[in-house]
């Protein structure tokens, strides 16, 4: 190290010592100074200027608003995330779980927090959905916020009640086409994901099945072990335990490919209906406004944290896939497509909260 060099960094040590300042508001303040004496006493090109560029982000707890319940999909992938970060970061990542209102109160406060990188949001379809569910919303779904990450991607299930007499998806889908409007299916309320699902699974059947809302999945499964209920849409966690335990009957995964956690259950397209497909999904969004470098920060270590293999299989558990493959702006653009996708199904199906 050059005799400059050394000067540069004692310095540096000796301010640090003689102030109480944290780290990255001396190194702002001098790095001009610092640099110039650099370059004056011969020393070369500035090192400062090569140090990470974002050396003072975060510098205390980020929080991760969760529109729902503790053990629900999005509070999963909050916390399973959070330990990530909390490694890289050094800081604690708080998960606080608003649930209520269909997201009504967890989504309006990601809206309206400061954008500072402080206050993130773990989403999914429920955020567009319930604005789109109202007249005059407390918050604009896409509008008010920035993407960071696609996190996960969520298998959904086509589960049956024993009760009918059907052991494969190709057997109820003729099933279902002779008897029409005698069926129904369960839903988690009007304007949920599960009955988006039941939805479009009904237009691409081409039948009127009747919706029967429920407000939790326990209440569901009891009515379709009793055979009241006929079929439903659910994501794979929620239904995973009824159907080992032999109350539902899973016929298809309305993914594009088979599940890893139900090799033997066929993909929706391979019984001929792609149509029928119904992705949920969760990802990390910011209000708008934040910094863009933050976002790409933070997106690069959420990643980061993704393609870790533990987490990885922590998520095919659940019936999920990580998606490390996103990117802040593709991530944008999916939701803004999904938007478009619930708008016209709410729309033309003259969907209405109760």
């Amino acid at each position: 190290m050059s005799i400059a060099a050394h000067a540069i960094v004692e310095l540096l040590a000796w301010t640090m010592i003689a102030t109480r300042l944290p780290r990255f508001l001396l190194t702002s303040a001098l790095r001009g100074a610092i640099c110039a004496s650099a370059v004056m006493l011969g020393a070369g090109p500035c090192l400062a200027q090569q140090a990470p560029a974002h050396a003072d982000y975060p510098i205390k707890p980020i929080r991760i608003i969760v529109a729902a319940s503790p053990g629900t999909a999005d509070d999963f992938f909050a916390r399973s995330l959070g330990e990530e970060l909390e490694v890289f970061y050094k800081q604690r990542i708080v998960i606080d779980n608003r649930p209520g209102a269909g997201g009504l109160i967890g989504n309006t406060l990601v809206s309206k927090a400061n954008a500072d990188g402080y206050t993130l949001a773990m989403i999914g379809v429920t955020r567009i959905i319930t604005e789109l569910m109202r007249e005059q919303p407390p918050y604009r779904a896409l509008a008010d916020i920035v993407g960071v990450a696609h996190v996960a991607s969520i298998t959904n299930v086509l589960a049956v009640t024993p009760a009918i007499p059907v052991r494969t998806a190709r057997e109820f889908v003729t099933y279902a086409r002779v008897r029409g409007g005698e069926l129904n299916y369960a839903s988690l309320g009007i304007g949920s994901a599960s009955h988006l699902a039941g939805e479009v699974f009904s237009r691409a059947l081409g039948i009127d099945a009747v919706h029967v809302p429920f407000r939790v999945a326990s209440d569901t499964f009891v009515e379709m072990g009793l055979g009241r209920v006929h079929y439903t849409i659910l994501t794979l966690p929620a239904v995973l335990g009824p159907v080992r335990e032999g109350r539902l009957r899973a016929l298809a995964v309305m993914t594009p490919q088979r599940s890893a956690v139900l090799p033997e259950v066929p993909a929706i397209a391979e019984v001929g209906l792609p149509e029928a497909q119904f992705d949920s999904w969760s990802g990390i969004v910011a209000p708008r406004g934040t910094p863009r470098r933050i976002v790409e920060q933070l997106h690069g270590d959420i990643v980061r944290g993704l393609r870790n293999a533990a987490l990885r299989k922590r998520f095919v558990r659940q019936g999920a896939e990580s998606t490390p493959e996103s990117t802040p702006d593709g991530f944008m653009r999916h939701m803004q497509e999904e938007y478009l996708r619930y708008q016209a199904l709410i729309r033309d199906g003259a969907i209405r909260p109760e």
